[in-house]
């Protein structure tokens, strides 16, 4: 039985890591990677600053939509795969394996691991769409998932178990076949902390060479332009939410300021490394985001809490509709949000995966998947459940802006909610303060992720090599802000989506080459 799994064996490189690496000005590079990665990303900054952002934005919007309406279903069914692909891991016999090895301990306590995996993959972005996504839903602000009628009970359901569909266990699936390649490929076969090591049983020694190097390229463009254009998002949330509260102006000024104070605070936080920085401030976001969904839940108890069993069964009842392709009568509705969805959590992928792979040695593969797939998705039930609920419920009773204007503005959406809470302006400085922090965990640990790429692999990439990467995220996302505003920052998110499509194809060969990597196990191999 032992020969037929040699071919595939990954324990005989002789790669080192590193081993390409060049050392000058107290940069730590893997040249190919580095060189081209900088490169590509100057000649798009000419580029937008010598084309009207309009038109960027007209071009990139036609890719990405050409992209979503002929590859709606390779985007479904691939999403419906990779959840599939890992509960069967789950029960399988290769759930017994241990990253890192039998002996191996995790490196960080279970609070903080699943905080920091939390904070990275979605945290952000429950802020920016909690209130704002169940409302359009419910409303048929862009469509209704499924054509239900809208401003109904059933399109109440159907509004929570939609977003649930979007923010559940499909885009952890995602990040999760990322990160247990990368975590396995690294920690128990010894290779690099990037991308192309996971290709390493079916590319062998090429991996390490030209294909190797344009893999990992592809992943430090999506990694830092959907950073880039989060930062941008971010800071207009961020800097609405700042003029809503305190009466100042919310202009591109400020939203470039809100961008260089974040960045500031990432470079501190990027000196300090995975135990000083990033694990301290996810821990203190998880506090904040907490104390706030209790506050909220407190004083919207009774709506609250009678909308969680709504949003389960929502989504437990809707998943398989909402997951098939075929014959939809919501087409427009489901390219415009799931397969745009998807699109996004693939692009961005490499970066929330090869973070949740730095920070996981130590677990076995079963309790690694059940808490990727499961922790996030019970947590986001009760956000969505409390923030959504409460959001849909003042529109059904016509309390507030929400009730009397509908979704009107995206970054308001839940400032304009807690305007009819008790306390509201304390509730929006916290929630400013908690999106601030995000954006720092984001981006601290977005720069740490292109390190490890840009560096051959290597964990610990010197100093100055943070801090580059950390201020290139924050001037890319303040650059397009000045030149072209909210047009540029959606002219960069069309970009970044397109990539999901070669992306999908990297993800699908990578759940081969992972299940070739594990067939090597001698554990695994005895059960």
């Amino acid at each position: 039985m032992k020969e037929n799994h040699d071919k595939y064996s990954i324990d005989n490189t002789d790669y080192t890591v590193g081993q390409d690496n060049v050392q000058k000005w107290g940069f730590d590079i893997h040249n190919p990677v580095f060189g081209i990665s900088a490169g590509l990303i100057v000649v798009f900054l000419i580029a937008i600053l010598v084309t009207e952002p309009q038109t960027a934005k007209a071009a990139l919007d036609g890719v990405k939509l050409d992209i979503i309406n002929n590859f709606d279903a390779l985007f479904m069914w691939a999403a419906n795969f990779f959840v599939l692909f890992c509960l069967a891991l789950i029960v399988s016999p290769y759930g017994n394996i241990r990253l890192g090895g039998d002996d191996a301990k995790p490196s960080h306590s279970r609070i903080s691991w699943l905080a920091m995996l939390f904070a990275a993959g979605m945290g952000i972005g429950l802020m920016f769409w909690g209130v704002a996504e169940p409302v359009a839903y419910f409303t048929g602000w862009y469509e209704t998932p499924l054509n239900v009628t809208a401003n109904t009970p059933e399109a109440a359901k159907l509004a929570m178990g939609a977003t649930m569909f979007h923010w559940g266990l499909h885009p952890w699936a995602i990040y999760a076949v990322v990160a247990l390649s990368l975590a396995f490929f690294t920690y128990n076969k010894g290779l690099p902390l990037s991308i192309r090591s996971i290709f390493y049983p079916i590319l062998g020694d090429k991996a390490w060479g030209w294909p190797g190097h344009v893999i990992d390229i592809l992943a430090v463009l999506a990694t830092l332009f959907g950073l880039a254009t989060s930062l941008g998002l971010g800071a207009q949330q961020a800097s609405a939410g700042i003029n809503h509260v305190f009466g100042t102006d919310g202009g591109v000024g400020s939203q470039i300021l809100v961008i260089v104070g974040v960045t500031l605070l990432a470079i501190i936080s990027v000196v300090r490394g995975i135990d000083g920085g990033v694990k301290l401030l996810s821990n203190i976001n998880m506090l904040i985001a907490f104390a706030l969904l209790v506050f909220v839940c407190l004083v919207g108890f009774a709506v609250a809490m009678g909308n969680v069993p709504n949003t389960i069964m929502g989504y437990v009842e809707n998943i398989i509709p909402l997951s098939n392709p075929h014959g939809r009568e919501d087409e427009t509705w489901m390219h415009g949000w799931t397969v745009f969805y998807w699109a996004w959590w693939i692009s961005w992928s490499p970066f929330v995966g090869m973070f949740i792979a730095r920070v996981s040695r130590g677990r076995t593969i079963r309790e690694f998947l059940v808490a990727v797939l499961l922790i996030p998705t019970l947590v986001t039930v009760l956000w969505m459940s409390i923030y959504g609920g409460i959001a849909i419920d003042q529109v059904v009773q016509g309390v507030g802006s929400l009730g009397t204007n509908g979704l009107t503005d995206v970054p308001l959406a839940m400032f304009q909610m807690f305007d009819e809470l008790p306390m509201a302006n304390i509730l929006s400085f916290i929630a400013i303060v908690l999106v601030l922090v995000f954006f720092i965990t984001s981006s601290d640990s977005g720069s740490l992720v292109i390190d490890s790429i840009t560096a051959g692999g290597k964990i610990d990439a010197p100093v100055p090599q943070r801090i580059f990467w950390a201020s290139v995220e924050g001037a890319i996302a303040a650059a397009l802000l000045w030149i072209g505003g909210t047009e540029a920052i959606q002219a960069l998110q069309a970009g970044a989506v397109s990539t999901g499509l070669p992306f999908t194809i990297v993800l699908l060969l990578m759940c081969v080459s992972l299940l070739l990597g594990l067939r090597t196990e001698p554990r695994s191999l005895s059960k």
